[in-house]
């Protein structure tokens, strides 16, 4: 695909810094895979990440803002966050129905002893990165 330009605000890698040691790198995981999802995703050429709600955030300028986060409150799970007002998750579900655990229309939720179905989260996360451009569509594109 084209070349992409990551834009990140250094107050996201202070919050990466900041997750506790047994969480830092299953969410530094699922950053990698948001990053080479929109490297290999055409039309997206510039992906930001920045904070919002204090949250490690993915925003592109077709695509619905994708967040993540591990929350004290729960900490034996992490989770991808999505926009709950989008078709994004209630999609993921009817396309993957048992593969992921959801919460609501707003997230996708992982165990931390959990192995992850990398393709299928990335054909999420791609959905999310285009969304704009796939809402029409039945199944987002997936």
């Amino acid at each position: 695909m084209g070349k992409l330009t990551l834009k990140t605000d250094p107050r996201v890698n202070e919050v990466f810094a900041n997750y506790p040691e047994f969480v830092r790198d299953k969410l530094q995981h699922l950053r990698e895979l948001v990053i080479e999802t929109a490297e290999e995703t055409e039309g997206v050429t510039v992906l930001e990440e920045t904070l919002k709600w204090g949250e490690p955030s993915f925003v592109t300028k077709n695509g619905s803002t994708l967040r993540m986060d591990w929350k004290e409150k729960t900490p034996d799970q992490y989770a991808m966050y999505f926009q709950c007002t989008s078709r994004l998750v209630d999609t993921f579900r009817l396309v993957f129905d048992h593969k992921f655990q959801y919460e609501g229309k707003r997230a996708i939720v992982f165990q931390l002893n959990q192995k992850i179905p990398e393709l299928e989260l990335k054909e999420c996360i791609k959905a999310s990165l285009i969304y704009h451009n796939v809402k029409e569509h039945f199944t987002l594109g997936i």
